[in-house]
C-alpha cells in the first residue's frame, strides 16, 4: 500500500499533542510501548526532546545500552502514527533480541500497510546512519510482524526460545545495500 503523505522525521516540538495521543492511544489499549522510547517521560517536552537528541549522540544512555536515534512517522505532516528507533550498534544483548530497529504503529491506523512502511523508511535511515544491514527481531506468534520483516527484505537467520519471555524469537538480516 502507498502512502504518499508519510515522512518519518526527527521528533519536533510543533508534533507534541499528536504525539501524547499517540502514546494515549497506547496506553488506553492496554499494548506495550514499543519501541522503548515511549516511556520516556514527556512532561517536558524541551527536556524530552532533548534525551532523544542525546541519546543520538550517545549521550547520558545507560550501561547496556548503544547510542539510538528516535524518529516519527508522521502523515499529513501533522499526525504521528508510528514511532521508529534505530540502534546505532549492536550488543549481545541486542543480537539476542531487540535487534537494530524497533517500531510500533498508533493502535487507530493499524492494518494499513504503516507497519511496511515504518520498516522500510527505517532501513533508509539505518543506512544514513551508516549501517550495512540491520537485525530485526519478533516474536514468532507475531505473524503480522514477521510479515513486515520479510515484505522489508528481512532474511530469518534464527529463533531461539528465551525463557525470560516465554516464546520464541526470531531474528530476521535485511542487507541495507541495495536500498
Amino acid at each position: 500500500m502507498q502512502h504518499p503523505t508519510l515522512a518519518l522525521v526527527h521528533p519536533s516540538a510543533h508534533l507534541r499533542d499528536s504525539y501524547r495521543a499517540l502514546i494515549a492511544e497506547f496506553v488506553a489499549n492496554g499494548d506495550a510501548l514499543v519501541p522503548f522510547t515511549l516511556a520516556f517521560d514527556n512532561t517536558d517536552f524541551d527536556a524530552f526532546l532533548s534525551k532523544l537528541a542525546d541519546c543520538a549522540r550517545g549521550v547520558g544512555v545507560p550501561n547496556g545500552f548503544v547510542a539510538h536515534s528516535s524518529f516519527w512517522l508522521v502523515r499529513g505532516g501533522t499526525e504521528v502514527i508510528g514511532v521508529a528507533n534505530i540502534r546505532h550498534t549492536l550488543t549481545p544483548a541486542l543480537l539476542r533480541e531487540g535487534g537494530s530497529i524497533g517500531y510500533g504503529i498508533r493502535p487507530t491506523a493499524r492494518r494499513q500497510g504503516l507497519g511496511t512502511a515504518i520498516l522500510r523508511l527505517s532501513q533508509l535511515r539505518a543506512a544514513e546512519l551508516g549501517l550495512a544491514r540491520v537485525l530485526i527481531t519478533c516474536g514468532k506468534q507475531n505473524a503480522a510482524s514477521a510479515a513486515v520483516i520479510v515484505r522489508n527484505g528481512g532474511v530469518l537467520e534464527s529463533e531461539e526460545f528465551l525463557a525470560d519471555r516465554g516464546e520464541v524469537v526470531q531474528r530476521y538480516w535485511i542487507a541495507l545495500a541495495s536500498l
